[in-house]
């Protein structure tokens, strides 16, 4: 296979292994938990992980999809992401962290839906490519 094909197998696997671990997988419980406590975190990052495994044996390239997991989704770090980047904006027009807590890191002026939208693409994007770089290094 050329290396353009392997590159877009790679990217097909690890996208179906990151919407199967994140969205099959992953239990009610672990979904509403995982922000509140480590163990549900832990648990939906392990199962996160299992579907990876039909893609590399790598120990080191699976601790890295999986622990990242595990912190960004305890954190909900792709909150932080949407608020930085209306840090682009024009000085006048940014909103203080302490504004936009209640709403998905969006100002609160943002429909709610919209806001949970760019979050939820904001966590995919991250772990996608986090994942892809584990794999490109390690697996």
């Amino acid at each position: 296979m050329d290396r353009v094909g392997g590159f877009l197998m790679l990217f097909f696997e690890s996208l179906l292994a990151h919407l199967a671990g994140d969205y099959l997988i992953q239990s009610d419980w672990m979904a509403t938990e995982k922000v509140k406590r480590w163990w549900p975190a832990i648990v939906h990052g392990t199962t996160y992980g299992l579907p990876f495994l039909l893609i590399t044996q790598s120990p080191l390239a699976l601790a890295v999809i999986v622990a990242t997991h595990v912190v960004l989704d305890r954190y909900r770090a792709a909150k932080y992401l949407v608020w930085a980047r209306n840090l682009l904006a024009p000085a006048s027009r940014r909103v203080a962290w302490a504004d936009v807590q209640k709403n998905q890191g969006s100002p609160v002026a943002v429909p709610s839906g919209l806001a949970k939208a760019l979050v939820i693409v904001a966590d995919n994007t991250v772990h996608l490519a986090i994942n892809a770089a584990a794999l490109a290094c390690w697996g």
